[in-house]
């Protein structure tokens, strides 16, 4: 699970990316940030699977960040992280997963990560369902040929074959083509059903990429791997579940 942390000590950030390495080798700490902005921006551009909360912090607060997530549309599991005990119940009705309280006791993190490890299992299978729920009625979807998408306050009709990337972003999905970017409000495992699956590959699930378009996969020093794009300016996170796709490249 890859991991941000969002808390204004330093020291703080610091004690726990260290007892997470040395509890548990589920969790991958890929960001740290010392306000609730930063959290917000870095949780929209990395896609964690689990944000450590401080509730309070400058800018937004803990509680505050939690709520902002729902409004990018995305959806890690949140461990809300202070010295104060008394947000308990407030953290909990934000859908946190657990509550711990400074300083970190390194026996309660390990089960604060046993059950994100259980929890993550949970949102796989139901991923992996979904998955075969939407192919079963991928004959009923009529294929995909054109789209109707907005690029300031004009409407295009644009032909699916000039589509090279579908990227999600906010409350919509940017659609781009060799010369320009449009936007459409169609989510993307609705789109990801009508498209041929041989043509398009949904390499995370905030992006999907037309293979002719992909000039090479890479891997960076922590071993997260990305596409590369023949535009030579797109570079997109590849997730877990679809690193299988390159295992054959």
């Amino acid at each position: 699970m890859r991991a941000l942390i969002a808390d204004d000590e330093p020291l703080l950030r610091h004690h726990l990316s260290k007892l997470l390495g040395e509890v548990t080798s589920d969790v991958e700490v890929v960001a740290s940030v010392s306000d609730g902005l930063q959290a917000v921006e870095k949780i929209k551009e990395l896609q964690p699977d689990v944000v450590f909360l401080d509730i309070r912090m400058p800018g937004l607060d803990g509680l505050a960040v939690a709520g902002a997530m729902k409004e990018l549309g995305t959806f890690p599991h949140v461990v809300f992280v202070t010295a104060y005990d008394n947000y308990a119940i407030e953290a909990f009705e934000k859908g946190a997963i657990d509550y711990l309280v400074k300083p970190i006791d390194e026996g309660r993190l390990q089960k604060t990560c046993e059950r994100l490890v259980n929890q993550h299992k949970d949102h796989d299978q139901r991923d992996e369902l979904l998955k075969l729920l939407e192919s079963t009625n991928d004959n009923k979807a009529p294929p995909l040929l054109w789209l109707k998408a907005a690029k300031g306050d004009d409407i295009h009709l644009i032909h699916v074959d000039d589509v090279q990337l579908f990227k999600a972003e906010d409350k919509y999905v940017t659609v781009v083509t060799a010369d320009a970017e449009y936007l459409i409000r169609t989510p993307l495992r609705v789109l990801y059903q009508r498209l041929c699956h041989d043509t398009f590959w949904q390499i995370h699930r905030s992006a999907i990429v037309r293979v002719a378009t992909i000039a090479r996969v890479s891997r960076d020093i922590t071993g997260k791997m990305f596409v590369e794009t023949t535009s030579g300016s797109t570079r997109l996170p590849v997730s877990r579940n679809a690193q299988s796709l390159f295992k054959q490249m």
